[in-house]
């Protein structure tokens, strides 16, 4: 039987918080970075193997984005409040990236900007997301949200939801987007009433809707571009 090797049995030199400490977040694997978030193992799994079987449930670090609270608790030895632990590092890194990546302020002027800004949001999602970019009169950003998760149609869609947070946001020009995880582009009828339903319950209150984008594995579609977007 393999015997777990504990953190404390590892030479102080050679542990990973003395080893960040000395060189870097950059000189640590990735099992070892998932080590400090983690903190500890178990009794009969060291904090390393932890954090190995977690990677290797995923497949690799990239997997871990499309964890849950649910599937990062089924691996043993990961309880609830270290699966938060986890999750939680990802969405503060997520943040930091993106406050770099979205300049305060910075102006969507078209379609192009929209996709350049936005779609690696959702592109790589397994199902459709919905997202709304939410600007000001001079078409500077001021957030954006995913509203929406799921098959997308026209049911699913609730346009007075993307009102209200438009309205919170005072925000008087949106453009939503969402993804098709087939990698298609091409606009269902569902997608054209959604469009047609958000654009009307927008100009009721003064809300102008400038795009819908639909966002492939490597392009996009928009209804402005294709000359599709009539707001009534």
């Amino acid at each position: 039987m393999k015997q777990s090797v504990l953190i404390k049995d590892i030479p102080e030199e050679d542990r990973p918080r003395e080893r960040f400490l000395k060189y870097g977040a950059l000189s640590l694997s990735n099992e070892e970075l998932l080590s400090l978030i983690l903190h500890t193992g178990t009794i009969n799994m060291s904090v390393k193997e932890l954090s190995g079987s977690i990677i290797k449930k995923y497949g690799n670090i990239r997997g871990i984005k499309n964890a849950t609270v649910n599937s990062l608790s089924e691996i043993k030895g990961v309880s609830q409040t270290k699966s938060i632990s986890i999750l939680a590092a990802l969405e503060l890194g997520k943040r930091v990236y993106e406050s770099d990546i979205l300049e305060p302020n910075i102006k969507i002027l078209n379609s192009l900007d929209a996709y350049k800004y936005f779609s690696k949001y959702i592109k790589s999602e397994d199902r459709e997301n919905f997202l709304v970019i939410f600007l000001n009169n001079q078409q500077r950003y001021i957030t954006h949200k995913i509203l929406f998760k799921g098959t997308i149609n026209s049911s699913e869609i609730h346009e007075r939801d993307i009102v209200k947070q438009a309205l919170l946001e005072d925000s008087n020009k949106i453009i939503i987007m969402h993804n098709h995880p087939s990698g298609t582009i091409t606009p269902s009828k569902s997608d054209d009433e959604v469009t047609r339903r958000v654009a009307l319950a927008s100009s009721l209150l003064s809300i102008e809707l400038l795009d819908h984008i639909i966002v492939g594995n490597c392009d996009y579609y928009s209804y402005v571009e294709e000359g599709r977007l009539v707001n009534e």
